[in-house]
């Protein structure tokens, strides 16, 4: 074996870097072990609070190698919100009201029927909604001009009355794709001030849309508003330290006795001051005189006296620095430009400023907020400015984000990077008071109440023009000059897709997975070497070598492991055994030549090599597309089955070769059969060119059955994320037949597209409905979840309960639809043009290529015969992923073939092409059936061990291995023999023979 060494170290390496990464994951669950222990009481009741008190005060110590709690976290191989439980959304931010505010909010009819045609365009276009938009008003007003509607104040230095359609578009492209940048920050910024456990959030390339993924969300109301609501845009004045430096020293005497008495518990809790939209506004305003109240409560006159008469420096400096200042003064620390506190001391002091009692002590025009960003300190530490905000009389912001016209990152006189901004001309004028007043005092730039910049207004600003300086970085200053122009104009995200998935339902996904992907190893272990003897234990070795990496690989990615992706992991046990069985079969055949056991290894391997590269690549060219267009569980599919493929080669091609070489070396043997197997596909003979006719009548009497069925039924038995609509998985205490729940709800959901069926246990159902399909508005969405509810009452005594819920508005089911064909016939063009390039002929290509076709319409087409005799599986973005995979496994089993006969055109060129496709079958024939019945076995474990999610997919994946070996025998290598003009002569291809054992 050449480089043997080199992949000896590489092995090495790469075991090393998967034993390190996954390690993360081992030290985070022994850490939340310990958690889970000290908050557990006598009785074994977990005491929420006190777990995460214990995990928050660890967040930032060591706990591995030096690195904090945190680090670890974000290193750890996660696990997906189907496994955990958590909700998943796709937000869409709307291009339709962003254009519209930059018309000024135009009543021009032209105008709206053109944003009307645009919305109409949108729902079967993969095109921006700008350029639909422009086509639309070019429809409605061929020589209308939108300088017309757009020339206006706000667009002022952008837009002139002169400037073309095309200048115009181009300007609000520019202004769509900022908002839904902007927008992207904001989003993310409140999702970090949310408090969730390594939350995900990106931007989905080519679209308007965001996704967002909460693990552990147990309010998804909260989330909803959370992330649908408008941005906040305020400008405060502040109080400086002098002016409320008295109160907090107020505030740690009146603590500091109600320490001593006992009465006060500081214990970290994830409470939090927050409205419904998660904002934290610590202290609120009261209208009870801030004096009277001390004089009337714990404080005395002589306190009061006392804080007077001290000065705020002084008292400001005694309480963030001196250790014996008292309770106060422990949360809090001196910064550059104030106090601040520990971040993980936040939730402690919101605890205490949200207390009645301590927010009478202040004045009810102050109130605080924390700043956005956390600054690094010491040992590790993350320390966030604390800000007194002074509240006008009606307790609004003197200035609103609606003042602003822009705002853009520049650089000043020195180079350093500021941010200039333009202010509409009623907001300049306001802009002039607020800086005339507060001369050298600061004013806080504040986003859904966090306050992001608080610069020092060096003297009064007129005209409406200013810049904002300070140490800033280039890509703060950007930050900053995003969300000043966040208030500028509205760009209102709507939720398009969402899923929920209860917590007990994750865990018990957990267990199918466990219990799926063991069995599945277990069976495939058993089967290697009851087949192959020591090879198969060899084998076997290389395929946990194969699983340990995968894992090992997405820790690395920083992945999370999800239910598909498990499947994923189910799929490549099943296919990384092909790889071996090429092999060995290889090897099998050069032994019946007499050769030595070194030259039967290294023919073996030398001879397998090539077929395993081909079938790899194009099994991984479909995970690529699949990755590349599928979202969500698709994705996860994807990741898993790309990283298998790659790995299962590395390991089957070049350890297990290690293995066979060291074996040898120390046996002076090797063993590649048992007594049954070495007598199994012995003297096989059959002649395929002979039915090849009957086989297309089969293949097209099956799908002409199928597609007569679905259109029996309605059309194909499309899932939410196709078609749109809303879905429930609901679960009673008894068994409830489904159609009785139908019935109880048809009436509340309008007699509209309701689906009721059983979901994998007899007392849990999966519902459907169409109901307000089109309208994706949170408003529908509690009006939807209402009428279920209203629907179950007269099964109230059976306690039913809301396990997952999901939702997919109908312009994203559009989408889906499309980039779930767009990935089918990218698929098959990109396995055409390999195929050509590889095999030098076009006939291979389209014998191939219509085998594929044929695998994916078998597959809808018995989904369609089953559904007609009342076996109902959904197709949806799964089913599709089923579908692709097939094509994947079929190409992989067709090459091999391929490879086979190229061989023998190759050994035999005299030889018609129609004598060698028999004997290449033949001498296949045992690969082929030992990989599809290895696959076979692992994909119905799967079925039925899988869970009622990966039902589907396990149903498409067993209909597809049988299709696809039938089709890789009886379509693909007669299509190349029916379309090859062979005008060599028939002869009996007697070197061909030897080979066939």
């Amino acid at each position: 074996m050449r480089n043997k060494s080199l992949i000896i170290v590489l092995t090495l390496i790469v075991s090393a870097l998967c034993l390190y990464y996954l390690s993360f994951s081992f030290i985070a669950r022994s850490v939340q072990s310990r958690a889970e222990l000290y908050a557990t009481d006598a009785q074994g009741n977990v005491n929420m609070v006190k777990q995460q008190a214990y995990l928050d005060s660890i967040w930032k110590e060591p706990v591995f190698m030096g690195m904090t709690y945190q680090e670890v976290k974000e290193n750890e191989l996660g696990l997906g919100l189907d496994l955990k439980g958590g909700m998943h959304v796709v937000l869409e931010v709307s291009p339709v009201e962003i254009i519209r505010s930059m018309s000024g909010n135009s009543k021009d009819p032209n105008f709206l029927k053109a944003l009307e045609r645009a919305q109409e365009l949108q729902k079967n276009s993969q095109e921006r909604f700008t350029t639909l938009f422009a086509e639309a008003y070019r429809e409605v007003e061929p020589n209308g001009r939108l300088s017309r509607i757009f020339s206006n104040t706000a667009n002022r230095g952008k837009i002139s009355y002169e400037s073309s359609n095309e200048e115009v578009i181009e300007v609000i492209e520019q202004e769509v794709e900022d908002a839904i940048g902007r927008s992207f920050n904001i989003l993310r910024t409140r999702i970090d001030k949310f408090g969730v456990n390594q939350p995900n959030i990106q931007r989905l390339k080519g679209t308007g849309r965001i996704q967002i993924e909460l693990p552990g969300i147990d309010n998804p109301d909260r989330v909803r508003k959370l992330l649908s609501g408008m941005a906040n845009l305020e400008f405060w004045e502040v109080w400086s330290p002098e002016e409320f430096g008295p109160y907090f020293m107020q505030v740690g005497q009146y603590l500091d006795k109600q320490q001593q008495a006992g009465k006060l518990n500081l214990a970290t809790t994830k409470a939090d001051a927050g409205d419904a939209t998660g904002n934290v506004s610590i202290v609120e305003e009261t209208t009870e005189d801030v004096l009277a109240q001390a004089a009337a409560g714990d404080s005395d006159s002589a306190q009061i006296a006392a804080a007077k008469m001290d000065t705020a420096a002084t008292a400001l400096d005694s309480l963030a620095n001196d250790p014996q200042a008292g309770v106060l003064a422990s949360l809090f620390t001196q910064m550059p430009g104030g106090i601040g506190a520990n971040v993980r001391d936040t939730a402690k002091i919101n605890d205490i400023f949200s207390r009645p009692e301590v927010r009478a002590m202040f004045p009810s025009n102050m109130k605080f907020l924390w700043g956005v960003k956390p600054i690094a300190g010491d040992n590790r530490q993350e320390f966030v400015e604390f800000y007194a905000i002074k509240k006008g009389r009606d307790g609004k912001a003197p200035l609103g984000g609606d003042a602003i016209n822009d705002a853009r990152q520049d650089f000043d006189q020195t180079g350093r990077p500021e941010i200039n901004m333009t202010m509409n001309p009623t907001g300049a004028k306001k802009w002039a008071r607020l800086t005339g007043e507060n001369v050298g005092r600061q004013v806080a730039i504040v986003l859904d109440n966090y306050v992001y910049s608080a610069p020092v207004v060096q003297g009064e600003i007129t005209g409406g023009s200013s810049s904002i300086s300070g140490n800033f970085t280039i890509e703060e200053a950007q930050d900053l000059a995003n969300i000043l122009k966040a208030g500028k104009m509205p760009a209102p995200t709507r939720i398009v897709e969402e899923a929920v998935v209860g917590p007990s339902l994750g865990q018990e996904a957990i267990q199918q997975g466990l219990i799926s992907t063991l069995a599945g190893f277990v069976l495939v272990v058993i089967f290697m070497i009851a087949y192959y003897s020591r090879g198969g234990f060899i084998a076997d070795l290389a395929l946990l070598f194969n699983v340990f990496f995968i894992l090992g690989v997405l820790a690395q990615f920083n992945a999370a492991l999800t239910l598909p992706g498990i499947a994923g992991i189910v799929l490549t046990l099943g296919m990384a055994v092909d790889a071996n069985v090429l092999i060995f079969e290889r090897m099998r055949e050069e032994s019946l030549k007499g050769l030595s056991m070194r030259e039967v290894i290294n023919k073996g391997y030398e001879k397998a090599f090539s077929t395993i590269l081909d079938a790899n690549v194009t099994t991984f060219l479909v995970g690529f597309i699949l990755y590349f267009f599928g979202s969500g569980p698709v994705k996860g599919f994807a990741i898993t089955l790309m990283i298998g493929i790659v790995t299962s080669f590395f390991t089957s091609v070049f350890i297990s070769r290690l293995f066979v070489e060291n074996a040898f070396k120390r046996g002076g043997k090797l063993s590649f059969s048992t007594l049954i197997s070495g007598k199994m596909f012995r003297n096989i003979k059959f002649d395929v060119m002979k039915y090849r006719k009957p086989a297309y009548a089969f293949s097209l009497g099956i799908l002409v059955f199928g597609f007569v069925a679905m259109y029996i039924n309605g059309g194909p038995n499309l899932g939410v994320d196709f078609r749109g609509g809303r879905s429930y998985v609901v679960e009673f205490d008894q068994a409830v037949p489904a159609s009785d729940i139908r019935s109880a709800l048809v009436d509340d959901f309008q007699n509209q597209g309701t689906e009721v069926k059983t979901f994998g246990a007899s007392n849990r159902v999966k519902i459907i409905t169409s109901w307000l399909a089109d309208d994706e508005s949170i408003e529908a969405d509690e009006q939807v979840k209402s009428a279920l509810m209203s629907g179950l009452q007269e099964y109230n005594n059976l306690t039913p309960e809301v396990l997952s819920s999901s939702k997919v508005g109908a312009t994203m089911a559009d989408d889906i639809q499309n980039t779930a064909m767009i990935a089918i016939v990218l698929a098959l063009i990109g396995i055409f043009l390999y195929v050509m390039i590889r095999f030098s002929k076009w006939q291979f290509s389209l014998g191939g290529v219509v085998a594929l076709l044929h695998d994916a319409l078998m597959i809808i087409a018995v989904f369609s015969i089953l559904d007609l005799f009342g076996i109902s599986y959904e197709m949806d973005q799964v089913f599709i992923a089923a579908i692709l995979t097939i094509i994947g496994f079929s190409i992989n089993d067709t090459v091999v073939i391929f490879d086979r006969v190229r061989e023998y055109m190759n050994d035999n060129p005299r030889t018609a092409i129609r004598d060698l496709v028999n004997p290449a079958l033949i001498s296949t024939f045992s690969r082929t059936i030992i990989t599809s019945l290895t696959l076979f076995l692992v994909v119905v474990i799967l079925f039925f061990f899988g869970g009622e999610v990966l039902r589907g997919f396990s149903l498409a994946m067993i209909i597809g291995v049988l299709a696809g070996t039938y089709s890789s025998l009886f379509i693909a290598t007669p299509i190349v023999v029916d379309t090859v003009k062979d005008d060599k002569k028939a002869a009996a291809p007697a070197p061909v023979a030897q080979k066939v054992r």
